[in-house]
């Protein structure tokens, strides 16, 4: 039996009164998600553990099986080993956004999804003048920056804070005082620099700063293969998939035209999601396009990148026999633009049927399935 899961980024959300008290998931035309409600089973997934916050680095972790409480030191190491970096023991990684900082004031955690090659350049001016921190640059907004030697510290998620003054939100613990000199240079150094004139002739926004957040050390997980006996792989534009992912010993599927954001290649993900299964037990396809619809609280994007992931699950089912999944990681509500902790909506076809008819957060609530805690998922689908 082959397996897989297609995961909507942030796909569950709130009733929105500007969608007539429907969530997204319920406003959106999605006849292959509502296909596998009617020949499947929904029910309810505990995604986010006590004690955790509410990232996808957590929920992801918990959906493919790896308990957070033994496995989870942070996010910036998982995108680390996701490129290649070889850390040492005492390396601290931590993830380092390109944000848009205005009158003290977070006003963007992406800098406008700012392009790879620019954040490139940026990386590259603030590499050169400070050299006891190593900084990665990797997709868009999303990069990297590592202490030899680290001690730890803690600084909260840029996209939890957009909106807010950044002052009570600053890094804190050992490592504070390094990361907040690199901050401060990257200031200085961004400010005249030739990426912002550009972005500025445009109308773009600016990237004023960084701001490193969630470090730790090297992960250590028990082999995919081993765990489960089956081999698995992942299709990603996310660094911190495919970070999961390598850790997991998963093949990782590069597919051209993905992004990580809302103009991704869907088809094409579909289409290498159909190639790769030939040769694999279990894949799992990551979609990012909601997550990020709602960090900008855009209803109309959110819809739209719904119903991308139907046609995609829709061709999947054309040329796929085996047992399928679809879920989200967690929700990221319009109204709040950030992840919340809320249990998500599942359904799986292949695994028996219950009387749902539709695909969303109210009718899994009702679900033949009921509510289970992720880390089980996996086990529970391939028992």
């Amino acid at each position: 039996m082959k397996y897989i899961v297609i995961l909507g980024d942030g796909m569950a959300d709130e009733p929105l009164i500007q969608l007539g008290g429907k969530t997204p998931l319920e406003y959106a035309k999605t006849p292959n998600m509502d296909r596998m409600a009617q020949n499947g089973a929904c029910g309810m997934l505990q995604t986010i553990p006590d004690d955790f916050e509410a990232g996808s680095d957590i929920a992801n972790m918990s959906v493919l099986g790896y308990d957070p409480k033994k496995y989870y030191t942070g996010r910036g190491p998982l995108e680390a080993v996701s490129m290649g970096i070889d850390l040492a023991p005492d390396d601290i990684a931590y993830r380092c956004n390109l944000i848009t900082v205005e009158n003290g004031i977070m006003t963007d955690f992406s800098a406008g999804h700012i392009s790879s090659p620019e954040g490139a350049e940026l990386f590259s001016t603030l590499a050169h003048r400070i050299p006891e921190v190593m900084f990665r640059p990797g997709v868009s907004y999303r990069n990297l920056l590592v202490i030899h030697n680290g001690s730890g510290a803690t600084s909260t998620p840029p996209h939890d804070i957009v909106g807010e003054n950044i002052a009570r939100y600053l890094p804190k613990g050992d490592d504070a005082g390094l990361l907040m000199r690199c901050m401060e240079k990257s200031k200085v150094l961004f400010f005249e620099h030739k990426v912002n004139y550009s972005r500025q002739k445009s109308g773009k926004p600016l990237a004023t700063q960084i701001w490193p957040w969630s470090g730790g050390h090297k992960p250590a997980f028990p082999l995919f293969e081993m765990k489960y006996g089956k081999k698995g792989g992942m299709i990603s534009a996310v660094d911190l998939l495919n970070g999961i992912a390598r850790c997991a010993g998963m093949e990782i599927i590069h597919v051209p035209g993905a992004t990580g954001y809302l103009d991704t290649d869907y088809d094409a993900k579909a289409r290498y999601a159909i190639e790769a299964i030939q040769h694999l037990d279990f894949l799992y396809v990551h979609i990012e396009a909601p997550d990020e619809a709602g960090h900008l609280g855009n209803i109309e994007e959110k819809v739209r990148a719904i119903e991308s992931i139907d046609r995609v699950i829709g061709m999947i089912l054309e040329k796929f026999e085996g047992v399928i999944a679809v879920l989200p990681d967690h929700p990221t509500p319009i109204r709040v633009k950030t992840h919340t902790r809320d249990p998500v909506p599942f359904v799986i076809m292949g695994k028996g049927k219950d009387s749902t008819e539709r695909y969303s957060e109210l009718a899994a609530r009702s679900g033949g399935l009921g509510t289970k805690n992720a880390v089980g998922f996996l086990d529970f689908l391939f028992s």
